[in-house]
């Protein structure tokens, strides 16, 4: 079988390792244009190009695809029976969905028809779900709307965005290399989503990352979860910033004005919060590493009645 991967950050790794593995011809691999790292002083390459350099596999890296008739000549020259993507960080025209015999397939971090979208994974932590997963699914031209192929979940429990991101990059690599035969041979029960049930899973932003705290604990401890470890959620303490990485919610009832210190101690700080308390327990400050409040305390203090938060920062 004819293939092409089209992906990008570290989460579309695991996949191109599972499609090289199978032992099917990848004549290309399509990732985002490098970067400047550092304010241009270096170029950094996308993770997938690196695999794909790593595996001697040819990378195709166009600043856009749509209108692009160069690279679509290129991907019909090759005429793959199959195209695989995950994650790849662009829209594909109908002319690339399209062009495969057997379609294009995308390994996406949710559980389908809920949480579409850029940030799927951020969003089931932040929405409280009890688990999410890895939807395989063939594309058409709506935002994950393509009929699915197959699933994997795990449980969400309290693993952080980067945590759940690495599982479910495996996750995804594992899936692929299930139905890798089942997707050559046709032999897909093809399952249409409800798009009644679908969610969308927005974008998320430096600004999304700022704690709330006339907002529930629980909610605000999901937010933390959900923000680590980009963009980190924050707060403002004596107008610096300060990273939260680490808090549990509290039942404790406070009737303290919203973002109050109530207590310091080597447990952590409690604030009140929506009305309750919550337990910070991880911080870090400007231009130091995340460390333990506990740790934090030993060189430094943090004055109890002071009140946290602070503008959005972009």
């Amino acid at each position: 079988m004819k293939t092409i991967y089209m992906g990008t950050p570290e989460f579309a790794v695991p996949g191109l390792e599972a499609l090289y593995k199978s032992g099917h011809e990848i004549g290309y691999v399509v990732t985002q244009p490098d970067k400047a790292r550092d304010r241009g002083k270096k170029v950094q390459f996308t993770p997938v190009k690196e695999k794909a350099q790593e595996l001697s596999i040819e990378v195709l890296q166009p600043e856009k695809i749509k209108g692009n008739e160069e690279f679509l000549q290129k991907l019909k020259g090759y005429a793959p029976d199959l195209i695989v993507v995950a994650a790849y960080g662009k829209l594909l025209p109908p002319e690339i969905i399209h062009l495969p015999r057997l379609g294009c397939v995308n390994i996406h971090a949710s559980l389908l028809p809920r949480f579409r979208g850029a940030a799927p994974i951020q969003r089931s932590i932040m929405e409280g779900d009890e688990y999410t997963g890895i939807t395989l699914m063939y594309m058409e031209e709506g935002l994950d709307t393509g009929d699915m192929i197959a699933k994997k979940q795990t449980p969400i429990l309290r693993k952080t965005a980067a945590e759940l991101h690495d599982e479910l990059a495996l996750l995804g690599g594992e899936l692929l290399s299930e139905q890798l035969t089942n997707i050559e041979s046709g032999n897909i029960v093809r399952e249409k989503q409800e798009d009644s049930l679908s969610t969308y899973a927005p974008m998320i932003f430096k600004k999304d990352g700022e704690l709330d705290f006339s907002k529930d604990p629980v909610v605000l401890e999901r937010l933390i979860r959900g923000m680590d470890s980009w963009p980190g959620a924050y707060t403002e303490y004596k107008e610096q910033m300060m990273k939260v990485w680490g808090a549990e919610p509290l039942e404790k009832v406070s009737g303290e004005p919203y973002g109050t210190i109530l207590s310091v101690t080597k447990k952590g700080l409690e604030v009140s919060a929506g009305g309750k308390t919550l337990l910070i327990t991880v911080i870090q400050m400007p231009g130091k590493k995340r460390v333990s409040v506990e740790d934090y305390l030993k060189g430094n203090k943090i004055e109890v009645h002071e009140v946290l938060g602070g503008k959005n920062r972009d």
